[in-house]
């Protein structure tokens, strides 16, 4: 499930990562999504697996309506993978957990309730927090510089060979082989200096 915002205005932008790297994962497949109940879906085999991707129109606020639907649905029990965009870790740093808080994100937030837990894996997907402080939600809902977007797609590729890999041999495989997988703070870009939670919307 690739977490974002629908719409022309937030495409591209730093709280769409999740839609990013899901879209790009399918047509690396050349899958195709189709529109379905509370999301754009797409349906694929990977080896022996057979994926359901989710990328939610409920906003995300509301990204646990979507995940709870598709996954009674498909009759998927814990192998979900959510991606999502992250303030703590610097630009294109990739971290896969198995579970957690949702640090602030009502994305997963929304998905704990409606789950009725948050014992679901994760990949985080770093943005940065190069924002004055109070400027929060405007940084997530922007768009990336250009230095970013040209370093981008080999970040989500990465991401892409990550979500194989949780998909293939299971998350702590995930985790011991993409979790130190990340470019170091490019010169002048903060990692972690603010102390805000993740965005609101």
């Amino acid at each position: 499930v690739g977490l974002g915002n629908i719409g022309d205005e937030y495409r591209g932008t730093r709280h769409n990562i999740g839609f990013m790297i899901l879209d790009a994962f399918a047509e690396a497949s050349n899958i195709s999504f189709t529109t379905d109940r509370y999301g754009d879906v797409a349906h694929m085999r990977l080896k022996n697996k057979l994926l359901t991707l989710v990328k939610p129109s409920t906003y995300m606020n509301l990204s646990g309506k979507a995940v709870r639907y598709w996954k009674e649905k498909e009759g998927i029990d814990n192998h979900i993978l959510v991606l999502v965009d992250d303030i703590a870790l610097p630009f294109g740093a990739i971290r896969l957990k198995p579970s957690g808080s949702d640090a602030g994100h009502n994305g997963l937030k929304n998905i704990a309730q409606m789950l009725g837990s948050a014992a679901y894996p994760r990949l985080r997907f770093g943005i940065g927090n190069d924002f004055p402080r109070g400027c929060q939600i405007d940084y997530v809902l922007g768009r990336f510089t250009p230095a970013q977007r040209e370093e981008l797609p080999q970040r989500i590729e990465i991401a892409c060979d990550a979500i194989k890999a949780f998909c293939l041999s299971g998350i702590q495989f995930a985790m011991c082989n993409f979790n130190n997988n990340g470019p170091a703070p490019a010169k002048g870009t903060a990692t972690s200096k603010n102390t805000d939670n993740n965005a609101t919307d």
